[in-house]
């Protein structure tokens, strides 16, 4: 795992000495709209370089903290299983060497193999999810895995009532049925979040983002946008709050950045990226 040409700001470590992995995974076989989200891991990476990695709000550079940039995984095309297989692996790798695994999306779907090996290692493991979708269906088109099944997956794999949903806004009215039986569930915005972290203080919490959270006026680059989102001011505060909480792992998925040719959600996802990074880093040198 030598240095990549193409990393993102900042992440200059070797992997040997990281505490922090992040990892690209281009992976969108189960988009049901609107396909692209392969591509978002590489734009993040390129458009970093019109960031500082430097972050007024936090006060720190991504270089005060040993972050490798592993770059993309290779995930077969049109194979469901064989990309899942290839993600859970390399997840396992980061989590048993002790480091903490950051993904780039892809689509939503990645986040429950990259989840396995994390909640394998921590059995109370509890999981923040904000986005616009509830993702709880059971299947999807006869499938069981999508990325709009995700989080029901994901409730199969840790301990009920363990997933904290926000900002949803969209779904079935089975899959809210679902959330109010299995799930917390705060829909519409990010409100709630603060009463929540003392609840979680010191319980090993996995973050998924998906970027839709955001309102499309905001984050127009995504495959399934969703208007009612969330500010770009709103989910920064959010990431800053969550520096609060032990993250053990965290994924950032849904950029499809041909859907904004301004580069506007591209530079958004850079930006929340970076302060992700410097939140889990922080905690990590306290």
């Amino acid at each position: 795992m030598s240095n990549n040409m193409n990393s993102f700001i900042g992440c200059e470590s070797n992997y040997k000495n990281a505490g922090i992995v992040l990892y690209g995974i281009p992976f969108d076989n189960t988009t049901s709209f609107r396909p692209g989200t392969r591509f978002g891991s590489n734009a993040i990476r390129n458009e970093s370089y019109g960031l500082e990695e430097y972050s007024v709000y936090q006060d720190s550079r991504l270089s005060d903290y040993a972050i490798h940039d592993a770059g993309d995984l290779e995930c077969p095309f049109g194979d469901t299983s064989g990309s899942l297989s290839i993600i859970e692996k390399f997840s396992k790798k980061v989590v048993k060497d002790g480091k903490i695994p950051v993904a780039l999306g892809g689509e939503h779907l990645v986040s429950y193999a990259c989840i396995i090996p994390i909640a394998q290692k921590y059995p109370d493991l509890a999981v923040i999810h904000f986005d616009a979708h509830t993702d709880l269906r059971d299947d999807y088109l006869k499938q069981k895995f999508s990325h709009a099944t995700v989080m029901r997956r994901i409730s199969e794999i840790v301990k009920d009532k363990n997933i904290y949903q926000f900002g949803i806004r969209s779904g079935e009215k089975e899959e809210f049925d679902f959330a109010e039986a299995h799930t917390n569930m705060h829909k519409y915005d990010l409100e709630g979040l603060r009463g929540m972290l003392k609840k979680l203080k010191g319980i090993p919490v996995y973050f998924s983002l998906d970027l839709d959270v955001l309102d499309p006026s905001v984050f127009s680059g995504t495959g399934t946008p969703e208007p009612g989102g969330v500010s770009f001011k709103e989910l920064h505060n959010a990431v800053l709050a969550l520096k609060e909480l032990n993250i053990v792992g965290a994924d950032i998925v849904e950029l499809s950045p041909h859907y904004d040719i301004s580069g506007a959600s591209t530079a958004a996802a850079c930006k929340i990226t970076r302060e992700i990074l410097l939140a889990i880093g922080g905690n990590i040198n306290e």
